[in-house]
């Protein structure tokens, strides 16, 4: 599903060039749940950006499907981010305004999906993960648990083929971080294909490969059991 060769991705900060990425290479198949460790500055959240479309490499391919995504128009990237991709904040990124059914509505909006085909799908999602009843909540009336559940379920609405998960836990308390691992488990457990971007080892040990990075380059690439922490 994503072939990714030689990637670069770099920065012009004053006289200096900052690699953010530097040549990485790595391919994950469809249903794979994939771990990508490294502490801050080492690359992951920009490979994350890259991943999701959100921010084109320097050098190098990223190829979604068979898309060769730098040869993509801004409109067919925001199609991709729309259809293929579903995002989990660590911040939620909820609108705060709005309740939970409207919040995981939004992306079906955005596809032109019917207002009765919107709502039951949003119904159907909240309660997948595990939030029947508050539908009509809005964000401050409910747990950041609770709130992470919501954006997961946002990310699901559309259906997307990835879901792309930046820090989820990284907002939350052990118990509740558990939990929230425990619903990305169940979800790959029904095929989705999971990229978990964190800086914590223990999260990352959960997945079932590790991409670990540092200074923009790939340091390990390997099954969870094998990764040393």
């Amino acid at each position: 599903m994503i072939e990714v060769r030689d990637l670069s991705r770099h920065y012009q900060m004053g006289p200096t060039i900052v690699k953010a990425l530097d040549g990485v290479d790595f391919d994950i198949a469809s249903g794979e749940f994939v771990a990508i460790v490294g502490p801050s500055g080492s690359g992951k959240s920009t490979l994350m950006n890259i991943l999701g479309c959100l921010d084109s490499p320097s050098l190098g391919s990223y190829r979604l499907a068979g898309d060769e995504t730098s040869k993509l128009k801004p409109n067919q990237l925001a199609e991709i981010r729309n259809r293929r991709i579903g995002f989990v904040f660590q911040s939620f990124n909820l609108l705060p305004r709005e309740s939970a059914l409207e919040n995981v509505s939004l992306p079906l909006i955005y596809q032109g999906v019917p207002l009765k085909k919107r709502k039951e799908t949003a119904m159907a999602m909240l309660a997948k993960v595990g939030l029947a009843g508050r539908e009509h909540h809005i964000p401050s009336e409910l747990s950041g648990g609770q709130r992470q559940r919501v954006a997961i379920a946002r990310a699901l609405s559309g259906s997307p083929a990835i879901l792309l998960a930046d820090e989820p836990t990284g907002a939350l308390d052990t118990k509740t971080g558990v939990e929230i691992m425990a619903l990305f488990h169940s979800l790959h457990d029904e095929g989705s294909t999971i990229i978990l971007v964190t800086h914590d080892p223990k999260v990352a040990k959960q997945a079932d490969r590790v991409i670990q990075i540092q200074d923009g380059k790939i340091l390990a690439d390997v099954s969870s059991k094998d990764w040393n922490l």
